[in-house]
This record gives structure tokens, sequence and C-alpha cells, in this order.
């Protein structure tokens, strides 16, 4: 198949922009920082064994609904209130429920700092490079419970300046596969869907919704968990790549 040339070129974050790895001992460190909060209330109902209990119980719950949600036209994002009062500590007293609730932004934010290691992935820099050189816009649109963390990372490592935009679910509200997810990075970028590439990870999100979206390519990134499905996705990609080494190929052979 031989793909147009982008005007804009829209990036999922976790798989794509970065490789993820799960710190094994994430969800000790939050019960702890989670429990100095309960006692500094005076909450003291519980010890650590409970609340990493009930982090792990409200992370694998989350996973779950994440999955349903890709079976939806137009899926909302889960909001960090909702994580943390419902997932989490649904069964709670009153007052640590509250105290959870009261924080829920923060606590979602330092989750996404300890839950995982993030490295940029191969051929990230070089591509980066290329579009900026070009002119061709680059911006991310990503699923995620706190945004800032990705933002964050990408200021640390220096590459925010290469990004037109950062689009984040839970700053709009929605998520993939919801098409406007594609759809409000190409209105900001001045583009129609049918003039970008969207480059994602995954079946059942990304490549669901640049199909949705009506994007001029779909290119699949493959990463550690492409394969693992949830359930049969009829979706398919108009390209495959390894990294963003092979994307710039791919990239540069569009413009010959």
């Amino acid at each position: 198949m031989t793909l147009t040339p982008p005007r804009a070129l829209l990036l999922d974050f976790g798989g794509v922009v970065v490789q993820t790895v799960h710190r094994a001992n994430w969800a000790d460190d939050l019960a702890a920082e989670v429990y100095a909060l309960l006692d500094g209330c005076g909450c003291r109902q519980f010890d650590t064994t409970a609340v990493r209990r009930d982090i792990l119980a409200g992370a694998a719950a989350d996973s779950g609904w994440k999955n349903a949600m890709s079976r939806m036209p137009t899926p909302s994002e889960l909001t960090p209130v909702m994580f943390w009062r419902d997932f989490v500590a649904g069964d709670w007293p009153d007052q640590a429920r509250a105290i959870v609730t009261s924080q829920a932004w923060l606590l979602c934010r330092r989750m996404g700092e300890l839950r995982s290691e993030r490295r940029a992935r191969h051929g990230l820099v070089d591509l980066l490079a290329w579009c900026t050189g070009r002119g061709l816009p680059v911006g991310v649109v990503s699923n995620a419970l706190s945004g800032v963390v990705h933002r964050d990372w990408l200021a640390h490592a220096g590459l925010e300046k290469h990004f037109a935009l950062q689009i984040y679910s839970d700053e709009l509200g929605i998520r993939k596969p919801h098409p406007d997810m594609i759809g409000i990075g190409c209105r900001s970028l001045g583009v129609q869907p049918g003039q970008a590439w969207y480059v994602g990870d995954n079946f059942d999100r990304d490549v669901l919704c640049g199909r949705r979206a009506g994007v001029g390519a779909t290119i699949l990134m493959t990463a550690r968990d492409t394969y693992d499905l949830p359930y049969e996705v009829a979706a398919e990609p108009d390209a495959v790549v390894a990294d963003p080494a092979e994307l710039l190929v791919l990239l540069k052979g569009a413009y010959v």
C-alpha cells in the first residue's frame, strides 16, 4: 500500500514515544504514602497491607474497565476521583474515602510516577529531529489517568520542544477509541484527519481510534503488549513498524 505523506503526525505515548517497564515495588511505595496521608489526618483503621491490597484491586478493576470501554463508540475517561473513591476505597470508612477523594488528582499523579519507569523508544530522537527539520508538526494523543506525568517526562527528557501539542484523555474527559481524541488533535493543528497519520501500539484503542477518526494512515508500532488482545478486534493497521526508527523509514518513503 502506498501511503500519502502526512501533514501532521500524531503519536501515542506509552509504547510509541516511550517503552514502559513496571516497577515491582510500586504498590508497596504508594501504599506507604497513602497510609501516611490517612494517618496524618487521624484515620487509623488501616495498615499498609490493607491499603496495598485495595490499591492493587483498584488497578485491576481499572484495567478491566479500560478493556470494556474500547467496545463503546464514544467512551468517557475514568476520573481520578472515580478511581480512588470507587475503585480503591469503595468499602473504606467515610473519613478514609473523603481523604483519598480530596487528594485524587495528586494520588493519580504519584501512582503514575511510581508505577513505571519510562525510556525513549529506539530512534525517537532522530524521528522528532527529522519532523522538526521538515516542518511536520508532531502531537501526542494518548490515554492517561495522569497526563501530567507524561508531560513531566517529556520536559525532563528535553523533548517537549518537538511536540506542537499534547492531548491526554484525563484532560479531555474522553478516551480512545473515541474518535474525537484524534479529531481534536487534527483540528488543533489545522489539518483534516485524512491528512494525518496516527501511530499507536495496540489494536482495540489505537488502530480502532484511527479507523473511527478517518486518518490518512493508521500505523501500528509493536510494543510489549501489542498482541495481548483482550478480545478479537476487526480493525487492521495500514502499516506495522517495530519502533520510531522504522517509522522514520516509512515516513521518508512516503515523501519520495
